[in-house]
Formats: C-alpha cells, structure tokens, sequence
C-alpha cells in the first residue's frame, strides 16, 4: 500500500509541474514556448527520476523487513531446536552394551548355524550385546563335560526335554522367571509349553519344533511305477514288496549321528508303537509304566528290524544301516533316485540338494486304521545364568521375530524364496507367508493335530532316552543283539528314582 501511495504523489507532482510549464506558453512568444516546453521535459524528468527513486527506496525498505522477518523466523527456529534438544538429549545407550551371552545347542549344519546366528544378530544389534552359538554333533557329551568342569555355556538349547528336566532336577539350570514367561507364553499353546515344565515349573522355552511322522518321496518316481501312495501299514509293506520286485530299492535309511548314533530307530520305534498300541500305551512307556520288555514293545522293534533287514529293502549310503548319515546320506540317495522313500522329520528338506526340492513331496507314515496320530519333538532352551541379558535371550528365542528371521536367512541359504527350509516352528504369532506351502501344512498340523505326541525317547532320563535307548537300537541294527536283550538292558539302565 505504501508502495502505491510513493507513486501516486510522485506522477501528481510531476503533472504540476508540467502544468505550471505549459500555463506560461500563452503569455510570450516562440522563444518563449521552445524555453518553457524545455522546462517541462526537465520537470517531467526529474520528477521520473523522483519516482524511480522512491521505487528504489521502498524496494530497499521492504527487502529490509523481509529480512528482519526471515531473522526473526530463524531465531524462532533455533529456539524450537534448543527446547527439543534440551527436551531430548539424544539416543539413549544400547541396553546390554558390551555383555555377551554364550550359546550352545546341537544344530550345525552350515545352514541351520547360519540362519540361528543370523537371528541373534539381529537382536544383538539392537541391544548392544553380542550372542555366540556354538552348534556340536555331540552336544549330548558335550554338555555333561561343560557342566561337570563348571563351565557350562549362559544358554544351551534341548533336543531332549528329559534331559533338561534331568538338569532341572539337579539345580543345574535355572526356572525361567515369571517376566519372561509373560511374554513368552503368549506366542505357545499350552502343549508346547508343558514340555519346559518340570514338576509344575517352566525351566524350558520352546524355539523350534519338528513334524516326524512323515515319509518323503518322489511322485514322479511312484508315477512311473504305478505306485500308490500307502494309507495302512500293510500297505506300506506291501508296496515295499512290490519296489524290491521292480528292482526299485524302496528305502533309505542310515541312523549315524556321531554321540547319538541310533536315534533314527528310537523314532520308527515311536512311531510304530503311537500306532499299533496307540497314545495311553505310549504315554506310559514313555514314563516306564509298560517296560521296553513288554512285548508290545518288542513286537515294534522286531517290525522295524524285519523290513530294515529285508534283502533290497534298504540302501545304506555309508556302506551300513549303522554307518550312514541320518539325514544327508538318505537326502542324497534319493535326490539321486537310489531308493524311493526316507521316513525322517520335516528338518529333513534342509539336507536335500540345492535344486531338488521341487521333485519331492511327503506323506503321512501310515497308520493301522482310521486314527491318525503325529509324533513331533523340538529344542527348548535353558538358562545356566542369571543375567538380564541372558533372560533377554531366553525371551526372543520364544518370541515370532526370532523365528521369522531364522526362516529367512535358512531359507534364503537353501535357494531363495520359495524354497523348503528344513526349520519349522510351532509358534503361533509367526508369519506363515515367509514358508512354502508344504512346510505351511506343517505348521498347522503341529498347532492343531488331534492326537500328538513328542518323541518319547527325549522325554525319558537322558540315561535311558539319550543313552541306552540308543546303544541298543545300535547293537540291534548291526546284529549283536535281538529285541528282548536290547529291551531288557534298557530297562536295567532306568534310573531308580524316575
């Protein structure tokens, strides 16, 4: 506005003077008209060069309150950053800064170590500590040893609930507090639970768990055979027959596992008996009411020795049942169309061959009738030291995102996207998108299966479960022993007071 009224002052001055110039033409003669038209251009210039001066003033006046304001707005910025700042002092410090937690557990596999450590890393990043695994194929051994030396790791993760309720029971591990399980339980059926719970108290938290009563074949091989996928036992062994008579080697199988040779038969044994006697029967051999000396416990070993036993029934990748990996060995075999079929847990698709997944499917391991029970088994982790950190560890192990990332990197590790993993995990708040369909239906069938039990041998004393069960299964595979001497030594190795 002011601007305006500078200008109109200007351009009325400059008419008066314009005015007053030509008012004086009247009175003299040309001279007289030439001198005062003169003067009035030199008015009406001066009085442009008035008016361009007054711009210029206001133009100058006006950049100096823009500057005043645009001052003004800073120091008002400056101020609202000085509260903020004063307000926030800035990133606190990482929680558990500089401490490391030590953990020790039986997976090993490039892959299962790869993806485990991946996932404490991500935790680690976000709380300052550093968490190292330390995967062993004799982890069983390894832990006494660690434990009678006094050294034992901050956390060990379970293969066998016994042998962590044998710890509990001994006060070498410590219950897990009742913060931690707060947490941790929301992301577990109460099943999953039970089996960290040692005489009403929660010493383990579940991570990991595994489908076994599965069989893992080849369509395209059962196609070109005009095989059917078996729904009996009895049909299982006679398809077993016909393969042998096709010249097709129907099974591979291997039970080596460095300390733990002979678990593979403890899981057929369970298997077998959860079908043939069904789950009481099984519930209380598991807890040493029905004797490994019953005969129908004998019975299920005799079974599994007559088809393991039968002549081109078997291939053995290592030369013998005794001596060939559980896992890689049969992996291999029958990527490689060596035999048709391996009975092995779900961990089983992280051992196939890069690139061969996608020619193998599963079925259920058959049952004698109608009822369809699933046997399962998983790791829990106990805690030898009290730390917070420590506790913070236990905490994630049992939580979603613990699991999410393990399936990630394990998966990513085993060809990208898409591909079976080989970890599974009945956590209820994991993402199921981030697994394949076929380890999708594992989940759900371990969250939701209508008869389930866990391996029976790892819910045994660790001496009986994760000791002789195991030699004798051995010395009965090789031939040293028959059933009902092998059953009547492990019922001698039972400890009295369990």
């Amino acid at each position: 506005m002011k601007k305006r009224w500078v200008k109109i002052v200007a351009a009325l001055f400059a008419f008066s003077l314009i005015a007053a110039a030509c008012g004086d033409s009247d009175g003299d003669g040309g001279a007289a008209n030439d001198s005062s038209l003169a003067d009035a251009e030199a008015a009406q210039a001066n009085a442009e060069a008035a008016l361009a001066a007054a711009e210029s003033a206001q133009a100058a006046a006006e950049a100096e309150v823009e500057a005043a304001q645009s001052a003004q707005a800073d120091a008002e910025s400056a101020q609202a950053d000085a509260e903020a700042m004063a307000s926030d002092p800035g990133e606190p410090a990482l929680e558990f800064a500089g401490e490391v937690v030590r953990v020790t557990g039986p997976e090993r596999s490039p892959e299962e170590w790869g993806s485990l450590q991946a996932a404490f890393d991500e935790f680690a990043a976000g709380t300052g500590m550093q968490i190292i695994y330390t995967g062993s194929a004799d982890w069983e051994a390894e832990i006494n040893v660690q434990i009678a030396a006094g050294n034992p790791p901050d956390i060990s993760i379970f293969p066998q609930p016994g042998k962590l309720a044998d710890f509990a029971r001994d006060d070498l591990v410590l219950a897990v507090p009742d913060d931690v399980m707060a947490g941790v339980s929301e992301n577990w059926n109460d099943a999953a639970l039970g089996f960290g719970l040692v005489d009403g108290t929660q010493f383990g938290v579940p991570n990991k768990n595994d489908l076994k009563s599965l069989v893992w074949y080849k369509p395209e091989v059962f196609s070109a055979g005009g095989y059917d996928v078996p729904v009996t036992w009895d049909e299982l062994l006679a398809l077993t027959d016909t393969m042998i008579a096709d010249g097709v080697t129907p099974w591979c199988i291997g039970i080596e596992s460095g300390q733990a040779t002979g678990w593979t038969f403890t899981d057929w044994t369970e298997d077998l008996l959860l079908r043939f006697e069904g789950p009481e029967v099984y519930d209380q051999w598991v807890t040493n009411e029905v004797k490994f000396a019953d005969e129908r416990v004998v019975a299920v070993f005799d079974a599994i020795l007559s088809l393991w036993n039968t002549e081109g029934a078997v291939f053995a990748g290592g030369g013998s049942i005794s001596s060939t990996h559980f896992a890689s060995d049969p992996a291999e075999g029958l990527a490689a169309d060596d035999c048709a079929m391996v009975r092995q847990a779900s961990f089983f698709s992280g051992f196939l061959p890069e690139g061969s997944s996608d020619a193998i499917d599963v079925f259920y391991f058959p049952s004698i009738d109608e009822n369809q029970p699933v046997l399962g088994a998983g790791t829990l982790a106990g805690a030898f030291a009290d730390s917070p950190a420590v506790w913070a560890v236990m905490e994630y192990m049992g939580s979603p995102e613990y699991a999410n990332i393990r399936q990630v990197f394990q998966q990513d590790a085993k060809g990208g996207a898409g591909a079976l993993s080989g970890f599974n995990t009945a956590n209820l708040n994991v993402d199921r998108e981030l697994w394949a369909p076929l380890e999708q239906s594992f989940i759900d069938i371990l969250q939701n299966a209508a008869v389930f039990r866990f391996d029976g041998s790892d819910l045994m004393p660790a001496d009986v479960g994760a000791g002789t069960f195991w030699t004798e299964a051995t010395a009965m595979v090789n031939g040293e022993k028959d059933s009902s001497a092998a059953a009547a030594a492990i019922d001698a190795s039972w400890p009295e007071d369990s």
